[in-house]
């Protein structure tokens, strides 16, 4: 009988959130040890299968940046990154839309279509989904100045009009990041970076990124030192003071970019924590960062 009354809770605490999102679009960036562990992608498919039974529209971005990195290591290539961005040459590009497009994409696609036949998978290259142009090298930290980051791109443009079919239809669109040059090349997009630039193309209620640690923290060593609200106005100075360094500054900077398009709330979760997108959208506590206007 408690754990009865206890689901009936969680149901009750659940149904204004329901309501309040049925018929929104989410975009989630899909990432880090939710990819690996088994028990973490069954949780990360039951929440987006649940999402859109109940009439939200969840359309996923994944990264596979460890799994490029495997893949490049077993042909002996070395990675480098700059402030959190993969340098990628001609061969470096073949095995990332390799690993992306033909290995990642279709796993997560599987995964959730055990669950329900909701899940269609497809890259920037589909549909023109994504146009990009090439990285321009700017650092986020500008003393380093620019570099080049060799075949990375920028988006410069989302057409919706693929995404918007696949969600009419009820399906949940799965997205690698990888986007079409105009030079006729493919190019390798942060997953973060995408995930932004499709949340403002298509006026999402909320982007979430599925991280690999609580949220923001001041000190990476301590959890407990979590940075609960960042608004935009203060993530200058969190980037010169070094609390959004390395991985997380092209998160922060997707986040910044969607909220200011318009986004309702960028939110930065644990994406170890089983059934986070669940917790953070469900529940009046919520976890991690929201970032805010």
């Amino acid at each position: 009988m408690k754990s009865g009354l206890e689901k009936a809770r969680v149901l009750v605490e659940a149904l204004p959130y329901i309501r309040k999102f049925a018929g929104k679009t989410l975009v989630i960036k899909y990432g880090g040890a939710a990819m690996l562990d088994e028990a973490l992608k069954r949780s990360v498919a039951e929440d987006l299968v649940l999402m859109k039974t109940v009439g939200i529209h969840p359309v996923v971005v994944h990264g596979g940046g460890p799994e490029i990195t495997l893949a490049m290591k077993k042909m002996g290539k070395q990675a480098t990154f700059v402030d959190g961005l993969r340098v990628t040459d001609l061969e470096t590009m073949e095995i990332t839309e390799m690993v992306l497009v033909g290995k990642i994409n279709q796993q997560i696609v599987g995964f959730i279509n055990r669950l329900g036949p909701l899940a269609v998978g497809l890259s920037g290259k589909d549909g023109n989904l994504l146009s990009v142009r090439k990285h321009s090298g700017r650092s986020l930290k500008k003393e380093k100045g620019e570099v080049d980051l060799g075949y990375v791109g920028e988006v410069e443009k989302v057409h919706g009009g693929v995404l918007e079919a696949l969600r009419s239809q009820g399906f949940i669109p799965i997205i690698a990041p990888v986007g079409l040059g105009a030079d006729g090349h493919a190019y390798n997009c942060n997953a973060d970076s995408v995930a932004g630039a499709v949340a403002s193309a298509l006026k999402a209620e909320k982007l979430l990124l599925l991280t690999d640690q609580p949220g923001l923290l001041e000190d990476l060593k301590r959890p407990e030192s979590l940075v609960p609200t960042v608004r935009l106005k203060e993530i200058p100075g969190l980037v010169k003071r070094g609390v959004v360094d390395a991985g997380m500054l092209p998160k922060m900077e997707a986040c910044e970019r969607a909220v200011r398009d318009g986004v309702g709330k960028a939110h930065l979760i644990d994406g170890r924590v089983p059934h986070a997108l669940l917790l953070e959208i469900f529940t009046d506590q919520g976890i991690g960062t929201e970032i805010v206007a």
